[in-house]
């Protein structure tokens, strides 16, 4: 991911500057140039650039104008190359990128191989990756889609492979992958599912109405009759002390239940 870092450098710039300033971009090319606006420094005398430095090599296109176009091709890059982008301006005045967008990669994987095995283990290959986005692990409980882990990618379009161990529940799991880009809806795999030999989970309350205690380790998730998130988290025991008295929802293993906080 790209990020836009004002330095001050406080020292002699290039070319007599007396104070200069760096406006640093980075991210990953996409066939994209950037456009700058530039205008002039506040002296009235010549623009505010008066370089521009591409991964340490300095670029030829023609800044001393109110914009300019930062060519990328000519550096000879691959898509999903890494970019830097240096941008040095004199101390008074500041450019500005009008596309900074442009170095943000979009979610375009294609899951050419998904799998889970009945222990839990989730694997897949990709293919056509155009930036290292996390892979998001959403696993269907709950009737609804949970995040349960995310896995690094490695942003190559060239083949990748993963893996990630997933906690199951009791009875059917359902699991996908997604990525989520910039400018872009969130891109996801097809779905993949494994029957766990796991026997469904009970829970029960203390006599004080302190905790809740489960029959094994579960991810769990409380809410208010209000539908407010008021616990969540993985364990075998919830403390509810906290929480005032009254009715409240409880999700675990594979099961929705209510319960009452006395």
């Amino acid at each position: 991911m790209k990020k836009y870092i004002l330095v001050l450098l406080g020292a002699l710039g290039i070319g007599g500057q007396l104070f200069s300033k760096v406006v640093v971009v980075e991210g990953k090319y996409q066939n994209k140039n950037l456009f700058v606006q530039n205008g002039f420094a506040a002296s009235g005398v010549g623009f505010c650039t008066y370089e521009v430095i591409v991964n340490g090599r300095v670029a030829t296109d023609e800044i001393n104008a109110s914009s300019f176009e930062i060519d990328l091709a000519q550096f000879q890059l691959k898509y999903g190359d890494k970019v830097t982008i240096e941008i040095k301006h004199r101390d008074d005045c500041s450019p500005r990128i009008l596309n900074p967008e442009a170095l943000k990669p979009k979610a375009t994987f294609d899951a050419t191989y998904l799998s889970v095995s009945n222990g839990g283990l989730l694997t897949w290959t990709t293919a056509n990756e155009n930036g290292s986005l996390p892979f998001i692990i959403e696993q269907f409980k709950w009737n609804k889609w949970i995040q349960v882990g995310e896995v690094q990618g490695v942003g190559t379009q060239t083949e990748n492979s993963y893996s990630f161990q997933a906690e199951l529940n009791s009875g059917e799991n359902r699991f996908r992958i997604k990525q989520v880009g910039y400018g872009a809806l969130p891109k996801y795999s097809r779905t993949v599912t494994c029957v766990s030999v796991v026997p469904p989970l009970t829970f029960s309350t203390n006599k004080s109405s302190d905790d809740i205690v489960f029959s094994g380790q579960t991810m769990f998730e409380v809410y208010d009759i209000y539908g407010q998130i008021v616990k969540k988290g993985f364990g075998k025991q919830i403390s509810i002390s906290n929480l005032q008295k009254g009715h409240y929802f409880l999700c675990y293993d594979n099961s929705v239940t209510e319960f009452k906080k006395k």
